[in-house]
């Protein structure tokens, strides 16, 4: 299993501590380097100045918005990137939301799988310099009766295949995932209810296509707190808001995927209870209602030799990446939690 780091989303205050981050995950030997975007810094921009400052770490998006580009541009980005990167480049898509989507972008939040789907069919048909036609419900290439005519990628990307990934949460999008990507980006994973939230669907998806598992990357991404095994309560409670922003107020009442998913492992009264606080202004209400085993079943909390543990049970429920997101309060603490996760790697004979 390899690691990974998400710096998350950039202009929160810490961008230089990011970068800092972002290259003693190099010089650690991490795997990958995400960056993500949602209304904000956009993930291209970030992913280039990452690229331009280190030297092995692959770089990817966790994710580009599907809304935000235009399938073509999303190729031109991806063919760009790799190239000045040198083939360290992932590509991760996803939809996501209907608040963003249709807030921000103006682009209606229907047909999500159906848009998925054509928009990476296009994408991987661009990224091969074939002159670009398609015909679909959601893309039509070139728009008919005008002028435009089919087009193919004037540079060459660093390599053939660009690894394609989709974040996925919901069992119908995690089947298409597998199905037509090359990993699935997954947020709030349970070791001990992956198999029955995830694996099983990814599977389902990789058979329809004739393929199996074997070379689909699994990257779950899990807040990481290093700390004496005593202290894994007031550890979990660092996590707390975060937890409740997503299961609580990361969507709408009727369509909120983060939600659903904290119910399918169980937690249906508290993540009812959490979305009621949130959505009603209690942010504080709605932290304070998270269970403790939720955050300690989704996060990697403690000694060395606990988190160690954690990490042979994601490995042995089908994780090939394990992406971290460290926590602290101090660019030194954050290093330090680095330097733990390959510790514990090390400890847990996956390195």
């Amino acid at each position: 299993m390899q690691l990974g780091i998400n710096l998350g989303y950039w202009g929160a205050g810490m961008d230089t501590d990011n970068l800092a981050v972002a290259r003693e995950a190099d010089r650690l030997g991490y795997a990958v380097c995400w960056a993500a975007e949602a209304y904000g810094s956009d993930a291209a921009t970030v992913l280039a100045w990452v690229a331009a400052q280190t030297e092995r770490i692959d770089v990817g998006s966790a994710i580009f918005q599907i809304p935000a580009r235009q399938p073509a541009m999303t190729a031109m980005t991806a063919a760009t990137l790799d190239s000045l990167s040198g083939g360290r480049f992932r590509l991760g898509l996803g939809v996501s939301g209907p608040q963003v989507s249709e807030g921000w972008y103006g682009v209606k939040f229907d047909k999500p799988l159906a848009r998925t789907r054509e928009y990476v069919e296009i994408v991987r048909k661009a990224m091969s310099r074939e002159r670009l036609t398609y015909e679909g419900e959601h893309w039509t290439l070139p728009l008919p009766g005008g002028p435009g005519k089919p087009l193919k990628l004037t540079v060459h990307p660093q390599r053939e295949r660009i690894p394609l990934y989709i974040a996925a949460i919901g069992p119908k999008n995690l089947e298409q995932t597998g199905e037509i990507a090359d990993g699935a980006l997954l947020i709030f994973p349970s070791a001990g209810h992956l198999e029955e939230t995830a694996i099983k669907h990814l599977r389902a998806g990789r058979e329809k296509a004739g393929l199996t598992m074997e070379g689909f990357d699994v990257c779950p991404t899990l807040p990481l707190a290093v700390g004496d095994d005593r202290d894994v309560a007031r550890l979990a409670d660092t996590f707390r808001p975060y937890t409740a922003l997503y299961v609580g107020g990361m969507g709408s009442r009727k369509q909120n995927f983060y939600n659903r998913l904290a119910c399918r492992m169980g937690y249906e009264k508290a993540a009812a209870e959490i979305q009621d606080k949130y959505l009603s202004g209690d942010k504080q209400g709605a932290a304070a209602a998270v269970p403790q085993e939720l955050i300690d079943q989704t996060t990697l909390l403690g000694s060395v030799d606990r988190i160690a543990d954690r990490m042979k049970a994601y490995a042995e429920a089908g994780v090939t990446t394990l992406t971290l997101a460290p926590a602290g309060l101090t660019l030194e603490e954050r290093l330090a939690s680095l330097r733990a996760g390959v510790e514990a790697l090390e400890r847990a004979g996956l390195a």
